[in-house]
């Protein structure tokens, strides 16, 4: 498992640098605030699922697991053994995380069985699964701890019968991430929005229940990469913060321009298969690159990334290595994607933000990448995306010249405006009722729908909830704070009275339509019946109710005959 992250100091064997080394201290000596820890508990139970052949071979060398347990997929046999308990079957799920994993078999009548309450020990659950299935029974670019599923790979297997005789005790992690569901904007009504953490998890540990999502913390394993996709912030990053890692960027930065140098480049690396690339790097690093450890790189986005340019590097690039998940390579090209035209907006190339691969000569690359911005920026950060967005945009902006109005940005970008075609829409204020920022807002008891583009994160659900299919969305980014901030009218009319009492109530477009679609009905094929479509619900009630007693007072008169 990976350890906290202690520092951004890395034992590195770089080339004398005061102004790098007076870096990377002032980084070390931030203190990020702590965060709750996820426990694991292992008392060595593994259950081990495959061929007998392969069985056969892997069972000689696990002589020192005391609980063992193989699931035998095949006809074939298994040659015996005192300590392992042999069964046969069909997995048909696998469930749990590291210590408590369960493991279900389809049984002859079509139920499925617990296969831990079948192998004879005092265990429910198995603590350890090594998986040699050619297809294993999880499909997750990261497998969760203590699932082993080499998948004919000679060396993961090597790996994992060296890595499960210490996978006993007890075990502990931070809890990576903080959600807030009151800000997702996943979905709202059964509506479906917002679907980029999902997509962006390489675990397979962020499930949707509908309207929210919900991270299981046994199998996140701190990717991070759901919270930089997340445009509203409402899945961020707990250790460190993004508050406590810019504050440490800041340091870092300020401390570097204090001992002279200039134009830095920070080079964020992970603390493990980034860190071992990075040694490899390090004798050819020029003395302006300064490595950022984190756990994970693809827990770092724009709202990092652009701030880092405001404080001052002049550029910020981050280590892929053949470790990284596909699923965040691809988040962190789309995030990229999403912000460079903004960046060239403001005079700056691609250049200056970018992936690197392991084991690149990056001394080339450092030569070309300019000046940072003449005045760092000095704001500090809640834990607020949006608002650091802001603010670090807006500083850059103030050191650019020439910027535009605005600029178009791709599709699935979190910054845009919501464009409602005002002969198709009705007010029915379906919109704002799913809209999980408030971009989209009424104005009361009058006929009107405002929105506001600086809350607008482009999610959809708008779109989704419209029955008139009115509204299309448009990725952009305005410059202009004040103007994307305030409120304007996407569309309005004059309201419609109420023909008894004259009380307004709806938009003449709704009566209208409403009194076309209900024409043919045969529930309404009177004059009563059609006006009382024009009435507010009070006056409906009260004609309705006078209709009645108009019935119930009629005479009834018995036993009359025609003369």
């Amino acid at each position: 498992m990976s350890s906290v992250l202690d520092d951004m100091a890395t034992d590195l064997p770089l080339a004398e640098a005061p102004a790098r080394q007076a870096a990377l201290q002032a980084a070390a000596a931030v203190q990020a605030e702590s965060t709750s820890t996820v426990e694991y508990r292992s008392a060595g139970y593994l259950l081990i699922v495959g061929t007998a052949a392969r069985l056969n071979v892997v069972l000689p060398q696990l002589s020192h697991v005391i609980h063992c347990t193989a699931l035998v997929t095949d006809g074939e046999t298994v040659t015996p053994s005192e300590r392992v308990v042999v069964l046969r079957g069909e997995p048909v799920s696998l469930s749990g995380h590291l210590g408590h994993y369960d493991l279900r078999l389809r049984a002859g009548d079509g139920r499925e069985l617990a296969l831990a309450e079948l192998n004879g020990t005092d265990s429910p659950w198995f603590d350890l699964i090594l998986d040699l299935q050619p297809e294993p029974l999880l499909s997750v670019e990261s497998l969760p701890y203590g699932y082993y599923a080499p998948a004919g790979d000679e060396r993961a297997l090597a790996r994992a019968l060296d890595e499960i005789p210490e996978m006993t005790g007890e075990f502990e992690k931070p809890k990576f991430f903080n959600y807030n569901p009151d800000i997702c904007a996943h979905g709202d009504s059964g509506l479906s929005g917002c679907t980029r953490c999902l997509d962006a998890c390489p675990t397979g540990a962020i499930t949707s229940l509908g309207d929210r999502v919900e991270v299981d913390p046994h199998w996140c394993q701190g990717g991070g990469s759901c919270a930089a996709a997340c445009p509203t912030g409402a899945m961020i990053y707990a250790y460190p913060t993004p508050k406590d890692q810019l504050r440490r960027i800041r340091a870092m930065l300020q401390s570097y321009a204090a001992a002279g140098g200039e134009a830095p480049i920070l080079l964020i690396h992970d603390e493990e298969s980034g860190l071992d690339a990075l040694r490899r790097m390090a004798p050819t690093l020029p003395l302006s690159v300064l490595p950022v450890r984190v756990a994970e790189v693809g827990a770092l986005g724009m709202d990092v990334w652009l701030s880092s340019l405001a404080y001052g590097a002049a550029a910020v690039w981050w280590l892929e290595t053949a470790d990284l998940a596909p699923s965040v390579r691809r988040e962190l090209d789309d995030q990229r994607r999403f912000v460079l035209p903004i960046l060239t907006g403001l005079g700056w190339s691609g250049e200056q933000l970018r992936p690197i691969e392991a084991d690149t000569d990056v001394a080339g690359l450092a030569g070309d990448i300019g000046v940072a911005v003449t005045e760092p920026a000095a704001f500090d950060t809640f834990n607020q995306k949006r608002t650091t967005l802001r603010l670090a945009i807006d500083h850059l902006r103030t050191q650019a010249v020439d910027v535009p109005e605005q600029v178009t940005l791709e599709a699935g970008a979190p910054f845009g405006e919501v464009h409602v075609d005002g002969a198709a829409c009705t007010l029915c204020m379906a919109c704002p009722q799913v809209c999980p920022t408030g971009a989209l807002s009424d104005a009361g008891d009058k006929p009107q729908l405002n929105f506001t583009e600086d809350l607008c994160v482009q999610c959809g659900l708008c779109q989704t909830a419209c029955p008139e299919d009115a509204i299309t969305l448009e990725a952009r980014y305005l410059f202009d704070w004040e103007e994307r901030r305030k409120p304007r009218v996407a569309n309005e009319e004059e309201p419609f009275n109420c023909v008894a009492c004259g009380k307004p109530f709806a938009t003449a477009s709704v009566i209208e339509r409403m009194t076309d679609r209900l024409s043919d009905h045969h529930m309404f094929q009177s004059e009563d019946s059609l006006r009382r479509l024009k009435m507010c619900g009070d006056c409906r009630v009260t004609d309705l109710f006078a209709d009645d007693m108009k019935d119930v007072r009629k005479p009834t008169v018995y036993g009359m005959k025609s003369s």
